[in-house]
């Protein structure tokens, strides 16, 4: 088992239930170890939440920090997978002031070039949506800078893993 540090992304079916997140982003600072990303949803199965969690760690960190989650009453099951077994992506929003949009044409071809999408427009400002890795995001983020921008926000990461995860199977067998 490797020592060397990789990303994980870690994908925990939970039940919905309040103080879990205190709970188990406890499990990572005793550990002193940094969420690179986290979010949470609704999953594929009903009545089932969905967290995403990124973090940088060795494999064998990985399987204790997974062992002490699934330890937690409310968790059915966790996963973790490397960035080469996932499918993964960021959304972010941009708000910027709106002359520049008309004003500045290197804007224009910013956001084509990014592939970037205009979700409003008015007199004062307007706002850009763009997904897709953190890499890409972060560039855009660094091209708009020179600009100006009044607001970014971006979201934790989304994954879908390349193999079936048989969840939805496992949780039958416990008639979930």
């Amino acid at each position: 088992m490797s020592t060397e540090k990789t990303t994980y992304t870690i994908s925990i079916y939970t039940e919905n239930t309040l103080g879990l997140l205190n709970r188990i982003s406890a499990i990572f600072q005793r550990r002193h170890i940094n969420i690179e990303s986290l979010n949470a949803s609704a999953s594929e199965i009903d009545g089932v939440s969905r967290w995403t969690i990124v973090v940088l760690l060795s494999e064998e960190q990985m399987k204790k920090i997974i062992g002490q989650i699934e330890k937690q009453v409310e968790v059915i099951k966790a996963f973790y997978h490397t960035d080469e077994e996932t499918i993964y992506q960021e959304s972010c929003l941009f708000k910027i002031k709106s002359d520049l949009l008309f004003d500045e044409r290197k804007i224009q071809n910013i956001i084509k070039d990014s592939n970037a999408r205009i979700v409003t427009v008015n007199k004062a400002f307007f706002v850009l949506e763009k997904s897709g890795r953190r890499k890409e995001i972060e560039l855009l983020h660094r091209e708009l800078s020179a600009f100006g921008i009044l607001q970014f926000i971006r979201s934790g990461r989304i994954s879908i893993t390349k193999q079936p995860m048989e969840i939805s199977k496992m949780l039958k067998t416990f008639n979930y």
